[in-house]
């Protein structure tokens, strides 16, 4: 018994690590929840991650050339930039998905992220989704740090 529950607790410290990205202050996840259009010239894109059955682990999730973040359950992040295609992966359980996105001047974009079991573990994936249901999605989730 006494063997058990000395692995337990290192297994769930290492859980509890990988589960906490680093989160925004909260004026800022106000600010970014009020969907306010970005700055002149740039798109902005929400990627999010909500769910009841989302997996304790984080996915990472990545814009190619740019922003990158660990997100868990009702997390979300915010990247502002040039106006163009954007390539947006994420990356669980070894596996890569990835998804292009095009964002023109002054436009707001969402895209969900999800986990997903698989035979071989969990994977996530990706699906652009509209204006409304991101911005519910986001309104109940934290803002973490992009990197």
């Amino acid at each position: 018994m006494r063997l058990s529950l000395s692995l337990s607790i290192p297994l769930l410290l290492a859980l509890g690590a990988c589960a906490n990205p680093p989160m925004t202050t909260p004026q800022e996840d106000l600010t970014a929840k009020q969907f306010q259009p970005p700055a002149y010239g740039k798109g902005a894109l929400y990627v999010y991650r909500q769910g009841l059955m989302a997996f304790a682990l984080p996915v990472d999730v990545s814009v190619v050339g740019g922003a990158q973040a660990q997100l868990n359950r009702n997390n979300y992040m915010r990247i502002e930039g040039p106006p163009g295609p954007i390539e947006v992966a994420c990356n669980m359980g070894g596996t890569r998905q990835s998804q292009q996105v095009e964002i023109g001047a002054g436009q707001v974009r969402f895209v969900e992220v999800t986990a997903n079991a698989g035979l071989m573990g969990p994977t996530c994936s990706l699906s652009e989704v509209a204006p409304g249901r991101g911005e519910e999605a986001v309104r109940g989730s934290r803002r973490v740090a992009a990197m």
